[in-house]
């Protein structure tokens, strides 16, 4: 069973409620007491499930020999690297499932009322500042996907059921932590201060773009806010991450990594490599998986056997917690607690969010072909993160009917501006293609931009007009 330890030292027990994804449940919480804890991590501690893990202690190489050889005095323990191993007479496999499955962290239920105290606090203008950027995120994910179906850019990709993931981890973080993005968290990026307009110059690819142009629409990056470039390739991101994350121990730097992927990157091999590489050198990453149920067409239980993501952190000794995805107040305080644990101990940190991807996977997706529709509109209306946090702010008097009307309205506005500057903006030479990467240009590339330039001449009809030769 999960636990998790109050600031009044009650432990507490999340019970099942709900379900996800079919069988899988969502969990609550009631109180215990116990008179003999020990070493409380904290409101997001854990003993046997969330934020569990226990480096074992460690042996001295020069006695090892003389313990391979000769087991303690009761011959009922091994003294092996790694740590003291007990003997047992009962042939006993470790099961393949646990007999519950690990429980989620919430703080509000699906109508924004708080389930309990122990949770982060946020004040008024933090919790605003939240809120209006889920609404920005949404309203880009809108007129973005309409302005790719009008041909005007080529792709697009949306977080819409995914905005509490977005925005309320990014608040958790500080600036100079580094963000290692999958292509789901440009709210990531908005709190940080990136512009609608920046937003846009990257999809349109034109002379504001960072990525001069040559990345896909989506691949945001930027240097001011450490937002490492998005890439295309699955879970490359996370030994990434990893490295960079023990460059800034070795360093002595109060930052950690932060690393976005989905439950598809978790079956790819950088994946175990990524885990097993933090967990061995203490390196300070959060690992965030977003398991919003598909890896595009791929549903979870097509993909593993295992109780989801969070169980195979403890496999590598990383203190691990499922969370609620769609609860901006769970997100937030998960991940300023795992933050804390990364940076102070110098330790991983998996979190795994339970999510839906209430949208297609892209602009070149069509999700109702491998999931009821009934399905996605149901998880839009019912469990929508964006207005589980608005009744919250609501009912603290921080937010209004009127004021929500004015920021969708003046957010509108923007967006759409936004898009009619991009559109009208100077595109990037042809000679960019070919910039930096190197000092002086080798031979190939300049033969390959030669002939580019000769193409283009030849067959003008073929290319666009009015990018510059």
């Amino acid at each position: 069973m999960a636990l998790f330890f109050s600031k009044s030292r009650k432990l507490i027990c999340l019970k099942p409620k709900m379900g996800f994804l079919g069988s899988h449940s969502v969990h609550y919480h009631h109180t215990l007491t116990s008179p003999n804890l020990r070493n409380p991590l904290g409101i997001l501690g854990y003993g046997s499930a969330h934020f569990a893990s226990r480096r074992f202690e460690s042996t001295k190489a020069e006695t090892q020999l003389n313990h391979m050889q000769n087991i303690d005095n009761n011959s009922q323990v091994l003294n092996f690297p790694g740590g003291k191993v007990k003997f047992t007479s009962h042939l006993n496999f470790i099961p393949e499932t646990r007999e519950e499955r690990v429980y989620c962290y919430r703080v509000l239920d699906d109508d924004g009322y708080p389930m309990t105290s122990n949770f982060v606090q946020i004040d008024r203008e933090v919790a605003l500042k939240m809120y209006t950027d889920m609404v920005t995120l949404q309203t880009m994910d809108t007129i973005f996907y309409e302005a790719q179906r009008q041909g005007r850019i080529s792709f697009y990709v949306t977080t819409l059921g995914e905005e509490a993931i977005n925005i309320a981890s990014a608040a958790a973080l500080r600036m100079d932590d580094f963000i290692f993005p999958q292509y789901r968290e440009p709210g990531v990026l908005l709190w940080r201060g990136f512009t609608i307009q920046e937003f846009a110059n990257q999809l349109f690819g034109n002379k504001g773009d960072y990525g001069k142009g040559r990345q896909m629409p989506i691949h945001y990056g930027s240097n001011k806010h450490n937002y490492i470039t998005v890439a295309s390739t699955v879970a490359t991101q996370l030994p990434h991450a990893v490295g960079a994350a023990y460059s800034l121990k070795m360093d002595a730097k109060d930052a950690c990594t932060i690393v976005y992927f989905g439950d598809g990157g978790s079956s790819t091999g950088d994946f175990h490599a990524a885990l097993n590489f933090a967990a061995v050198l203490d390196a300070p990453v959060i690992f965030f998986c977003r398991n919003n149920g598909f890896a595009i067409s791929t549903p979870v239980c097509d993909q593993f056997r295992s109780d989801g993501v969070v169980t195979r952190g403890e496999a590598y000794g990383i203190r691990s917690i499922r969370v609620d995805g769609n609860d901006a107040l769970a997100v937030f305080t998960a991940v300023h607690e795992a933050r804390k644990m990364a940076v102070n101990e110098h330790k991983p940190v998996l979190i795994e969010a339970l999510t839906y991807r209430a949208g297609h996977h892209s602009t070149s997706d069509d999700s109702t072909k491998y999931r009821p529709a009934n399905e996605i509109e149901w998880w839009r209306r019912e469990r929508d993160p964006v207005t589980r946090f608005r009744k919250w702010i609501e009912r603290r008097g921080w937010w209004s009917s009127e004021a929500e009307s004015e920021l969708r309205s003046n957010l509108r506005k923007q967006v759409l501006e936004a898009i009619q500057v991009a559109e009208r903006a100077e595109k990037l030479p042809i000679k960019d293609v070919f910039t930096d990467v190197y000092d002086v240009p080798p031979a190939n590339l300049q033969e390959q931009e030669t002939f580019i330039r000769e193409t283009i001449r030849r067959h003008p009809q073929d290319y666009p007009t009015d990018v510059p030769i």
